[in-house]
Protein backbone atom coordinates (compact mmCIF):
# COMPACT_ATOMS: atom_id res chain seq x y z
CA UNK A 1 0.00 0.00 0.00
CA UNK A 2 1.47 3.81 -0.99
CA UNK A 3 0.51 5.06 2.21
CA UNK A 4 2.68 3.09 4.01
CA UNK A 5 6.06 3.89 2.13
CA UNK A 6 8.18 5.63 4.13
CA UNK A 7 9.90 6.96 0.63
CA UNK A 8 10.65 10.68 0.85
CA UNK A 9 11.56 10.74 4.74
CA UNK A 10 15.07 11.15 5.08
CA UNK A 11 16.53 7.63 5.77
CA UNK A 12 19.33 8.90 8.43
CA UNK A 13 16.35 10.42 10.34
CA UNK A 14 14.53 7.72 10.46
CA UNK A 15 17.59 5.13 11.80
CA UNK A 16 18.28 8.10 14.39
CA UNK A 17 14.48 7.65 15.47
CA UNK A 18 14.27 4.24 15.82
CA UNK A 19 14.28 4.28 19.35
CA UNK A 20 11.11 3.48 20.75
CA UNK A 21 11.17 6.89 22.54
CA UNK A 22 10.69 8.56 19.44
CA UNK A 23 8.15 6.64 17.99
CA UNK A 24 5.71 9.25 18.35
CA UNK A 25 7.85 11.83 16.57
CA UNK A 26 8.25 8.82 13.91
CA UNK A 27 4.77 8.93 13.52
CA UNK A 28 4.24 12.63 13.15
CA UNK A 29 6.43 12.39 9.73
CA UNK A 30 3.56 10.51 8.07
CA UNK A 31 1.38 13.01 6.15
CA UNK A 32 -1.07 9.91 6.31
CA UNK A 33 -1.34 10.65 10.27
CA UNK A 34 -1.68 14.10 10.19
CA UNK A 35 -4.55 13.85 7.24
CA UNK A 36 -6.31 11.23 10.16
CA UNK A 37 -5.96 13.57 12.49
CA UNK A 38 -7.81 16.10 10.79
CA UNK A 39 -10.53 13.73 10.18
CA UNK A 40 -10.64 12.99 13.94
CA UNK A 41 -10.72 17.05 14.40
CA UNK A 42 -13.47 17.44 11.51
CA UNK A 43 -15.52 15.49 13.12
CA UNK A 44 -15.24 16.69 16.28
CA UNK A 45 -15.37 19.67 15.69
CA UNK A 46 -18.70 19.65 13.12
CA UNK A 47 -21.91 20.41 15.16
CA UNK A 48 -20.57 20.61 18.47
CA UNK A 49 -22.54 23.72 18.97
CA UNK A 50 -25.58 22.51 16.90
CA UNK A 51 -27.23 21.16 20.64
CA UNK A 52 -27.96 23.51 23.26
CA UNK A 53 -25.94 22.74 26.46
CA UNK A 54 -27.77 20.43 28.23
CA UNK A 55 -28.09 19.73 32.68
CA UNK A 56 -25.08 17.88 33.48
CA UNK A 57 -22.88 20.03 30.91
CA UNK A 58 -24.45 23.29 32.47
CA UNK A 59 -23.43 21.63 36.31
CA UNK A 60 -20.17 21.43 34.98
CA UNK A 61 -20.01 24.51 34.20
CA UNK A 62 -21.94 25.90 37.40
CA UNK A 63 -19.26 23.36 39.21
CA UNK A 64 -16.64 25.23 37.36
CA UNK A 65 -17.58 28.41 38.18
CA UNK A 66 -16.49 28.10 41.96
CA UNK A 67 -12.70 28.36 42.93
CA UNK A 68 -10.51 25.91 43.16
CA UNK A 69 -11.44 25.71 46.95
CA UNK A 70 -14.67 25.56 45.95
CA UNK A 71 -14.83 23.03 43.05
CA UNK A 72 -12.75 20.70 45.36
CA UNK A 73 -15.41 21.18 48.28
CA UNK A 74 -18.28 20.81 45.75
CA UNK A 75 -16.84 18.03 44.23
CA UNK A 76 -16.54 16.26 47.24
CA UNK A 77 -20.55 16.21 47.26
CA UNK A 78 -21.00 15.34 43.89
CA UNK A 79 -20.70 11.80 41.61
CA UNK A 80 -17.55 12.83 39.80
CA UNK A 81 -13.83 13.87 40.82
CA UNK A 82 -12.43 17.17 40.73
CA UNK A 83 -10.07 17.57 38.25
CA UNK A 84 -12.20 17.65 35.01
CA UNK A 85 -13.92 21.06 36.60
CA UNK A 86 -10.75 22.65 37.55
CA UNK A 87 -9.30 22.23 33.75
CA UNK A 88 -12.41 23.64 32.83
CA UNK A 89 -12.39 26.50 35.22
CA UNK A 90 -8.64 27.41 34.24
CA UNK A 91 -10.23 27.14 30.23
CA UNK A 92 -12.31 29.43 30.57
CA UNK A 93 -10.14 32.07 32.31
CA UNK A 94 -8.25 32.02 29.52
CA UNK A 95 -11.03 31.46 26.02
CA UNK A 96 -14.22 32.77 27.69
CA UNK A 97 -17.16 30.59 28.32
CA UNK A 98 -18.77 30.66 24.51
CA UNK A 99 -19.90 27.62 23.41
CA UNK A 100 -17.55 26.75 21.13
CA UNK A 101 -14.67 27.48 23.47
CA UNK A 102 -15.87 25.31 26.45
CA UNK A 103 -16.97 22.37 23.86
CA UNK A 104 -13.30 22.30 22.65
CA UNK A 105 -11.91 21.12 25.89
CA UNK A 106 -13.66 18.05 24.90
CA UNK A 107 -13.17 18.06 21.10
CA UNK A 108 -9.31 18.47 21.63
CA UNK A 109 -8.90 15.41 24.25
CA UNK A 110 -10.62 13.35 21.64
CA UNK A 111 -8.74 14.40 18.87
CA UNK A 112 -5.39 13.51 20.58
CA UNK A 113 -7.32 10.20 21.98
CA UNK A 114 -6.72 8.95 17.85
CA UNK A 115 -3.15 9.80 17.53
CA UNK A 116 -2.49 8.19 21.21
CA UNK A 117 -4.59 5.13 19.52
CA UNK A 118 -2.25 5.36 16.38
CA UNK A 119 0.94 5.57 18.40
CA UNK A 120 -0.14 2.35 20.92
CA UNK A 121 -1.32 0.28 17.88
CA UNK A 122 1.87 1.52 16.28
CA UNK A 123 4.02 -0.07 19.13
CA UNK A 124 2.61 -3.52 18.69
CA UNK A 125 1.92 -4.02 15.37
CA UNK A 126 2.67 -2.60 12.04
CA UNK A 127 2.36 0.97 10.83
CA UNK A 128 -0.54 -0.13 8.29
CA UNK A 129 -2.54 -0.98 11.40
CA UNK A 130 -1.50 1.72 13.17
CA UNK A 131 -2.67 4.27 10.27
CA UNK A 132 -6.27 2.06 10.32
CA UNK A 133 -6.75 1.91 14.09
CA UNK A 134 -6.04 5.78 13.81
CA UNK A 135 -8.76 6.04 10.82
CA UNK A 136 -11.60 3.68 12.60
CA UNK A 137 -10.93 5.35 15.96
CA UNK A 138 -11.13 9.02 14.30
CA UNK A 139 -14.78 7.60 13.13
CA UNK A 140 -16.15 5.53 15.87
CA UNK A 141 -19.35 7.63 16.64
CA UNK A 142 -19.02 7.69 20.39
CA UNK A 143 -16.18 9.00 20.83
CA UNK A 144 -17.21 11.62 18.41
CA UNK A 145 -20.48 12.36 20.42
CA UNK A 146 -18.85 12.79 24.25
CA UNK A 147 -15.57 14.94 22.40
CA UNK A 148 -18.81 17.13 21.90
CA UNK A 149 -19.72 17.18 25.31
CA UNK A 150 -18.74 19.66 27.86
CA UNK A 151 -17.87 16.12 30.23
CA UNK A 152 -14.51 14.89 31.34
CA UNK A 153 -15.06 11.41 29.64
CA UNK A 154 -13.12 12.34 26.22
CA UNK A 155 -10.51 13.74 28.95
CA UNK A 156 -10.67 10.53 30.52
CA UNK A 157 -10.15 8.14 27.32
CA UNK A 158 -7.16 10.24 26.96
CA UNK A 159 -5.82 9.62 30.33
CA UNK A 160 -6.93 5.99 30.21
CA UNK A 161 -5.24 5.02 26.71
CA UNK A 162 -2.02 6.75 27.72
CA UNK A 163 -1.47 4.77 30.63
CA UNK A 164 -1.74 2.19 28.17
CA UNK A 165 0.63 3.31 25.92
CA UNK A 166 3.07 3.55 29.30
CA UNK A 167 2.01 -0.08 30.58
CA UNK A 168 3.29 -1.08 26.65
CA UNK A 169 6.56 0.58 27.03
CA UNK A 170 7.72 -0.62 30.36
CA UNK A 171 6.61 -3.80 29.54
CA UNK A 172 9.27 -3.90 26.91
CA UNK A 173 11.59 -1.97 29.38
CA UNK A 174 11.24 -2.93 32.36
CA UNK A 175 14.13 -1.68 33.65
CA UNK A 176 13.11 1.71 32.56
CA UNK A 177 12.17 3.62 35.86
CA UNK A 178 10.49 6.53 33.75
CA UNK A 179 7.72 4.75 32.29
CA UNK A 180 6.10 3.53 35.74
CA UNK A 181 6.47 7.26 36.93
CA UNK A 182 4.28 8.04 34.06
CA UNK A 183 2.00 5.52 34.27
CA UNK A 184 1.45 6.27 38.18
CA UNK A 185 0.99 10.21 36.96
CA UNK A 186 -1.61 9.66 33.87
CA UNK A 187 -3.63 6.78 35.91
CA UNK A 188 -3.82 9.09 39.22
CA UNK A 189 -5.20 11.60 36.77
CA UNK A 190 -7.83 9.58 35.47
CA UNK A 191 -8.76 8.65 38.64
CA UNK A 192 -9.18 12.29 39.92
CA UNK A 193 -11.14 12.37 36.71
CA UNK A 194 -13.84 9.45 37.09
CA UNK A 195 -14.16 6.51 39.33
CA UNK A 196 -14.30 3.76 36.89
CA UNK A 197 -10.73 4.17 35.92
CA UNK A 198 -10.46 1.45 38.40
CA UNK A 199 -12.31 -0.91 35.98
CA UNK A 200 -8.71 0.12 33.77
CA UNK A 201 -6.92 -0.70 36.26
CA UNK A 202 -8.23 -4.11 36.54
CA UNK A 203 -7.74 -4.63 33.43
CA UNK A 204 -4.21 -4.18 33.25
CA UNK A 205 -3.55 -6.27 36.42
CA UNK A 206 -5.47 -8.81 34.59
CA UNK A 207 -3.70 -8.48 31.19
CA UNK A 208 -0.44 -8.95 33.25
CA UNK A 209 -1.34 -12.03 35.52
CA UNK A 210 -2.57 -13.89 32.55
CA UNK A 211 0.62 -12.79 30.62
CA UNK A 212 3.49 -13.60 33.56
CA UNK A 213 5.52 -15.55 31.47
CA UNK A 214 5.64 -12.76 28.56
CA UNK A 215 5.41 -9.67 30.16
CA UNK A 216 9.29 -11.16 32.17
CA UNK A 217 6.96 -11.12 35.39
CA UNK A 218 6.65 -7.58 35.79
CA UNK A 219 3.43 -8.36 38.19
CA UNK A 220 5.94 -9.80 40.55
CA UNK A 221 8.22 -7.15 40.19
CA UNK A 222 8.46 -4.49 43.38
CA UNK A 223 8.10 -1.65 40.49
CA UNK A 224 4.53 -2.86 39.24
CA UNK A 225 3.53 -3.09 43.32
CA UNK A 226 5.41 0.50 44.14
CA UNK A 227 3.96 2.06 41.11
CA UNK A 228 0.02 1.30 41.90
CA UNK A 229 1.28 2.67 45.76
CA UNK A 230 1.93 6.17 43.97
CA UNK A 231 -1.29 5.80 42.13
CA UNK A 232 -3.12 5.38 45.77
CA UNK A 233 -0.55 8.03 47.29
CA UNK A 234 -1.53 10.53 44.35
CA UNK A 235 -5.00 9.93 45.21
CA UNK A 236 -5.33 9.90 48.98
CA UNK A 237 -5.91 13.74 49.77
CA UNK A 238 -9.31 12.76 47.45
CA UNK A 239 -9.74 9.80 49.07
CA UNK A 240 -12.00 11.73 52.05
CA UNK A 241 -14.15 13.10 49.50
CA UNK A 242 -15.06 9.98 48.34
CA UNK A 243 -15.49 8.54 51.22
CA UNK A 244 -17.81 10.72 52.02
CA UNK A 245 -19.81 10.55 49.22
CA UNK A 246 -19.90 6.71 49.61
CA UNK A 247 -21.80 6.96 52.86
CA UNK A 248 -24.08 10.10 52.23
CA UNK A 249 -25.28 7.82 48.77
CA UNK A 250 -28.60 7.54 50.19
CA UNK A 251 -29.04 11.62 49.74
CA UNK A 252 -26.97 11.28 46.04
CA UNK A 253 -30.19 8.73 45.38
CA UNK A 254 -32.80 10.52 47.15
CA UNK A 255 -31.95 13.78 44.72
CA UNK A 256 -32.25 11.53 40.96
CA UNK A 257 -28.03 11.55 40.90
CA UNK A 258 -27.73 7.80 40.91
CA UNK A 259 -30.29 5.35 41.05
CA UNK A 260 -32.03 6.94 37.77
CA UNK A 261 -30.09 4.27 35.77
CA UNK A 262 -32.78 1.89 34.10
CA UNK A 263 -32.27 -2.12 35.03
CA UNK A 264 -30.67 -4.41 32.28
CA UNK A 265 -31.59 -7.55 30.90
CA UNK A 266 -29.82 -10.16 28.47
CA UNK A 267 -30.76 -7.75 25.67
CA UNK A 268 -28.51 -4.71 27.35
CA UNK A 269 -25.08 -6.45 25.79
CA UNK A 270 -25.85 -5.84 22.14
CA UNK A 271 -28.03 -3.09 22.31
CA UNK A 272 -24.84 -1.16 24.31
CA UNK A 273 -22.54 -2.78 21.25
CA UNK A 274 -25.09 -1.44 18.90
CA UNK A 275 -25.37 2.17 20.44
CA UNK A 276 -21.40 2.49 20.63
CA UNK A 277 -21.55 1.69 16.86
CA UNK A 278 -24.83 2.97 15.45
CA UNK A 279 -25.70 5.79 18.49
CA UNK A 280 -28.99 3.73 18.48
CA UNK A 281 -29.90 0.44 20.42
CA UNK A 282 -30.82 -1.29 17.58
CA UNK A 283 -34.35 -2.47 18.03
CA UNK A 284 -34.93 -1.80 14.98
CA UNK A 285 -32.26 -3.98 13.54
CA UNK A 286 -33.56 -7.70 12.33
CA UNK A 287 -32.80 -10.11 14.87
CA UNK A 288 -30.09 -12.40 13.74
CA UNK A 289 -28.30 -9.15 13.17
CA UNK A 290 -29.52 -7.58 16.49
CA UNK A 291 -27.57 -10.51 18.10
CA UNK A 292 -24.87 -12.20 16.07
CA UNK A 293 -23.48 -9.12 15.39
CA UNK A 294 -22.16 -8.13 18.78
CA UNK A 295 -21.86 -11.98 19.43
CA UNK A 296 -19.33 -12.00 16.51
CA UNK A 297 -17.71 -8.80 16.78
CA UNK A 298 -16.60 -10.37 21.02
CA UNK A 299 -16.20 -13.37 20.02
CA UNK A 300 -13.11 -12.67 17.39
CA UNK A 301 -11.93 -10.21 19.82
CA UNK A 302 -11.58 -13.19 22.48
CA UNK A 303 -10.47 -15.36 19.65
CA UNK A 304 -7.50 -12.72 18.96
CA UNK A 305 -6.51 -12.62 22.39
CA UNK A 306 -6.49 -16.54 23.14
CA UNK A 307 -4.60 -17.00 19.33
CA UNK A 308 -1.91 -13.95 20.48
CA UNK A 309 1.20 -15.45 19.67
CA UNK A 310 3.55 -12.07 19.95
CA UNK A 311 6.10 -11.80 22.32
CA UNK A 312 4.44 -9.37 25.07
CA UNK A 313 0.66 -10.59 23.93
CA UNK A 314 -0.41 -6.93 23.79
CA UNK A 315 -3.23 -7.80 21.53
CA UNK A 316 -4.92 -9.64 24.18
CA UNK A 317 -4.09 -6.11 26.68
CA UNK A 318 -5.88 -4.31 24.20
CA UNK A 319 -9.03 -6.60 24.27
CA UNK A 320 -8.64 -7.04 28.12
CA UNK A 321 -9.27 -3.58 28.07
CA UNK A 322 -11.68 -3.09 26.18
CA UNK A 323 -13.99 -6.31 27.22
CA UNK A 324 -13.48 -6.46 30.72
CA UNK A 325 -14.98 -2.68 31.62
CA UNK A 326 -17.79 -3.36 29.57
CA UNK A 327 -18.79 -6.95 30.37
CA UNK A 328 -17.98 -6.02 34.15
CA UNK A 329 -20.24 -2.98 34.49
CA UNK A 330 -22.82 -4.63 32.21
CA UNK A 331 -22.52 -7.43 34.94
CA UNK A 332 -22.61 -5.01 38.42
CA UNK A 333 -25.53 -3.58 36.90
CA UNK A 334 -27.74 -6.55 37.55
CA UNK A 335 -27.33 -5.35 41.34
CA UNK A 336 -26.75 -1.92 40.96
CA UNK A 337 -27.35 -0.77 37.16
CA UNK A 338 -24.78 1.44 35.74
CA UNK A 339 -24.41 0.16 31.94
CA UNK A 340 -24.49 3.73 30.63
CA UNK A 341 -23.04 4.53 27.24
CA UNK A 342 -20.97 7.76 28.84
CA UNK A 343 -19.45 5.52 31.38
CA UNK A 344 -18.20 2.76 29.37
CA UNK A 345 -16.51 4.75 25.78
CA UNK A 346 -13.35 4.55 27.35
CA UNK A 347 -13.13 0.89 27.16
CA UNK A 348 -15.15 1.00 23.59
CA UNK A 349 -12.32 3.35 22.08
CA UNK A 350 -10.64 -0.33 22.47
CA UNK A 351 -12.85 -1.66 19.45
CA UNK A 352 -11.02 0.09 16.39
CA UNK A 353 -7.92 -0.81 17.75
CA UNK A 354 -8.76 -4.66 17.92
CA UNK A 355 -10.32 -4.08 14.67
CA UNK A 356 -7.23 -2.87 13.09
CA UNK A 357 -4.93 -5.53 14.33
CA UNK A 358 -7.33 -8.18 13.05
CA UNK A 359 -7.69 -6.45 9.21
CA UNK A 360 -3.76 -6.08 9.22
CA UNK A 361 -3.34 -9.58 10.13
CA UNK A 362 -6.04 -10.77 7.74
CA UNK A 363 -4.40 -8.60 4.65
CA UNK A 364 -1.79 -10.72 4.76
CA UNK A 365 -3.02 -14.44 3.62
CA UNK A 366 -7.36 -13.46 3.32
CA UNK A 367 -6.86 -9.76 1.81
CA UNK A 368 -10.52 -9.97 0.27
CA UNK A 369 -11.64 -10.85 4.10
CA UNK A 370 -9.91 -8.16 5.51
CA UNK A 371 -11.32 -5.85 3.00
CA UNK A 372 -14.74 -6.79 3.38
CA UNK A 373 -14.18 -6.46 7.26
CA UNK A 374 -12.71 -2.97 6.86
CA UNK A 375 -15.96 -1.89 4.39
CA UNK A 376 -17.88 -3.27 7.10
CA UNK A 377 -16.81 -1.49 10.15
CA UNK A 378 -16.17 1.17 8.44
CA UNK A 379 -20.01 1.03 7.03
CA UNK A 380 -21.08 0.84 10.52
CA UNK A 381 -19.89 3.84 11.89
CA UNK A 382 -20.62 5.99 8.83
CA UNK A 383 -24.19 4.55 9.78
CA UNK A 384 -23.57 6.12 13.81
CA UNK A 385 -21.98 9.41 12.33
CA UNK A 386 -25.05 10.14 10.05
CA UNK A 387 -27.17 9.07 13.81
CA UNK A 388 -24.87 12.13 15.17
CA UNK A 389 -25.40 14.57 12.61
CA UNK A 390 -28.62 14.32 11.92
CA UNK A 391 -30.28 13.61 15.03
CA UNK A 392 -32.95 16.52 16.73
CA UNK A 393 -30.54 19.28 17.76
CA UNK A 394 -32.23 21.02 21.23
CA UNK A 395 -33.01 24.55 20.96
CA UNK A 396 -33.32 25.44 24.74
CA UNK A 397 -31.08 28.52 24.14
CA UNK A 398 -33.69 29.77 21.54
CA UNK A 399 -36.20 29.97 24.47
CA UNK A 400 -33.81 31.41 27.03
CA UNK A 401 -32.82 33.95 24.31
CA UNK A 402 -36.69 35.04 23.86
CA UNK A 403 -36.77 35.56 27.85
CA UNK A 404 -33.69 37.60 27.67
CA UNK A 405 -34.77 40.10 25.02
CA UNK A 406 -38.35 40.50 26.57
CA UNK A 407 -37.28 40.41 30.31
CA UNK A 408 -37.91 43.76 31.91
CA UNK A 409 -36.34 44.89 35.28
CA UNK A 410 -38.59 43.16 37.78
CA UNK A 411 -39.04 40.24 36.01
CA UNK A 412 -39.41 36.90 38.07
CA UNK A 413 -38.00 33.52 36.26
CA UNK A 414 -38.56 30.28 38.11
CA UNK A 415 -37.92 27.11 36.42
CA UNK A 416 -39.60 23.90 37.12
CA UNK A 417 -36.80 21.67 38.16
CA UNK A 418 -32.92 21.26 37.91
CA UNK A 419 -32.74 19.77 34.58
CA UNK A 420 -33.45 22.73 32.82
CA UNK A 421 -32.20 25.11 35.70
CA UNK A 422 -28.57 24.82 35.04
CA UNK A 423 -29.08 25.12 30.74
CA UNK A 424 -30.86 28.14 31.64
CA UNK A 425 -28.35 29.78 34.19
CA UNK A 426 -25.72 29.19 31.67
CA UNK A 427 -28.00 30.97 29.00
CA UNK A 428 -29.73 33.60 31.10
CA UNK A 429 -28.32 37.10 30.52
CA UNK A 430 -30.97 39.16 32.10
CA UNK A 431 -28.86 39.92 35.10
CA UNK A 432 -31.77 38.02 37.44
CA UNK A 433 -30.99 35.14 39.21
CA UNK A 434 -33.61 32.26 38.03
CA UNK A 435 -35.36 30.87 41.08
CA UNK A 436 -35.80 26.78 41.02
CA UNK A 437 -39.41 25.44 41.59
CA UNK A 438 -39.50 22.60 44.77
CA UNK A 439 -42.82 21.95 45.77
CA UNK A 440 -43.11 19.34 48.58
CA UNK A 441 -43.02 15.67 47.44
CA UNK A 442 -46.05 13.28 47.33
CA UNK A 443 -45.71 12.61 51.12
CA UNK A 444 -45.87 16.10 52.31
CA UNK A 445 -41.41 16.15 52.62
CA UNK A 446 -39.28 18.86 50.92
CA UNK A 447 -38.80 19.02 47.50
CA UNK A 448 -35.73 20.65 48.08
CA UNK A 449 -32.28 19.35 47.04
CA UNK A 450 -30.01 18.62 49.58
CA UNK A 451 -26.56 19.34 49.90
CA UNK A 452 -25.21 16.13 47.18
CA UNK A 453 -25.09 15.60 43.61
CA UNK A 454 -26.79 18.59 41.67
CA UNK A 455 -27.73 19.86 45.06
CA UNK A 456 -24.46 21.03 46.41
CA UNK A 457 -24.52 23.83 43.36
CA UNK A 458 -27.41 25.78 44.26
CA UNK A 459 -28.64 24.44 47.78
CA UNK A 460 -26.36 27.11 49.68
CA UNK A 461 -28.14 29.92 47.84
CA UNK A 462 -31.87 28.06 48.50
CA UNK A 463 -33.04 30.85 50.73
CA UNK A 464 -33.03 33.39 47.55
CA UNK A 465 -33.96 30.57 44.64
CA UNK A 466 -36.02 28.16 46.17
CA UNK A 467 -40.11 29.13 45.52
CA UNK A 468 -42.00 26.08 47.02
CA UNK A 469 -45.15 26.94 46.09
CA UNK A 470 -46.09 29.83 43.51
CA UNK A 471 -48.09 31.54 46.27
CA UNK A 472 -44.99 32.38 48.24
CA UNK A 473 -44.29 34.57 45.69
CA UNK A 474 -44.39 38.31 46.00
CA UNK A 475 -48.21 39.42 45.81
CA UNK A 476 -48.90 42.43 43.95
CA UNK A 477 -48.35 43.93 40.00
CA UNK A 478 -45.99 41.86 38.28
CA UNK A 479 -44.58 39.63 35.66
CA UNK A 480 -43.33 35.91 36.59
CA UNK A 481 -41.59 33.81 33.73
CA UNK A 482 -42.53 30.09 34.30
CA UNK A 483 -39.72 27.80 32.49
CA UNK A 484 -40.72 23.89 32.18
CA UNK A 485 -41.52 21.14 30.15
CA UNK A 486 -44.45 20.68 27.77
CA UNK A 487 -45.45 17.04 28.69
CA UNK A 488 -48.66 17.16 30.74
CA UNK A 489 -49.49 17.39 33.85
CA UNK A 490 -48.24 20.95 33.88
CA UNK A 491 -44.84 21.42 36.51
CA UNK A 492 -46.38 24.30 38.01
CA UNK A 493 -50.30 23.31 38.43
CA UNK A 494 -52.26 24.34 39.45
CA UNK A 495 -51.49 28.27 38.81
CA UNK A 496 -52.56 31.25 40.99
CA UNK A 497 -55.36 33.08 40.79
CA UNK A 498 -54.98 36.71 39.44
CA UNK A 499 -51.94 34.97 37.00
CA UNK A 500 -52.91 35.65 33.57
CA UNK A 501 -50.85 34.08 30.42
CA UNK A 502 -49.63 36.81 28.12
CA UNK A 503 -47.21 34.78 26.02
CA UNK A 504 -46.69 30.98 26.10
CA UNK A 505 -43.25 30.37 23.50
CA UNK A 506 -42.54 26.60 22.76
CA UNK A 507 -39.37 25.21 21.83
CA UNK A 508 -39.06 21.26 21.04
CA UNK A 509 -40.25 19.96 24.47
CA UNK A 510 -39.97 22.89 26.60
CA UNK A 511 -41.82 26.55 27.13
CA UNK A 512 -41.81 29.64 28.68
CA UNK A 513 -44.92 31.33 29.67
CA UNK A 514 -45.15 34.63 30.89
CA UNK A 515 -47.85 35.48 33.27
CA UNK A 516 -48.86 39.37 34.70
CA UNK A 517 -50.29 38.65 38.00
CA UNK A 518 -52.14 41.64 40.61
CA UNK A 519 -53.89 41.65 43.72
CA UNK A 520 -56.51 42.72 45.29
CA UNK A 521 -60.34 43.64 44.21
CA UNK A 522 -59.50 45.98 42.01
CA UNK A 523 -57.78 42.95 39.91
CA UNK A 524 -59.04 43.47 36.46
CA UNK A 525 -58.42 41.02 33.48
CA UNK A 526 -55.11 42.66 31.88
CA UNK A 527 -55.79 44.00 27.99
CA UNK A 528 -55.36 41.06 25.88
CA UNK A 529 -52.34 43.06 23.69
CA UNK A 530 -50.10 40.19 24.10
CA UNK A 531 -50.03 37.38 21.12
CA UNK A 532 -49.00 33.88 21.84
CA UNK A 533 -46.25 33.00 20.26
CA UNK A 534 -45.35 29.49 19.25
CA UNK A 535 -42.43 27.68 17.81
CA UNK A 536 -41.36 24.19 16.95
CA UNK A 537 -37.86 24.34 15.38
Amino acid sequence: MGVLSNKGVDQTMLHVLESPHNLLARLLLQPWVWAILLLACAMRFYGSTSSAIWCDEGSSLMLSDYSFAGIWLHAAHDVHPPLYFMLLHGWMALFGDSLVSIRTLSVLPGAATVLLGMWLVRLIATQRAALLAGLLLALLPTAVRYSQEVRMYSLMGLWLIGATIALVYWVKAPHKNRYPVVYSVLMAAAFYTHYFTAFCVIAHWLYLLLSVRSTGGLIKRPAWWLANACILLLFLPWLPGLLNLMQHMDELKSGGDVGWEPAVDARSLPAMTWQLLIQDEGDNLPWPLFWLGPIALFAAAVWMAVRDSTPHRFTRLIVIYTLLPILAIYAISFVSPLFIERYVMFAALGLPLIVALAVDRLFKHRRALAIMLLTLFVGTEMAGLRSNFTSDADHFDRLVEHVNQQFLPGDRIVVSDLFWYFSYVYYNKTGSVPMLYTPPLEDGSSGRPNNYGFGTLVNANGAKIYVDHLTDLPAGTGRIWLISSKVQPDDFAPIPRGWYKAQDLTVDDTQARLYLTCAGAACVHPDRSFSDASTHP
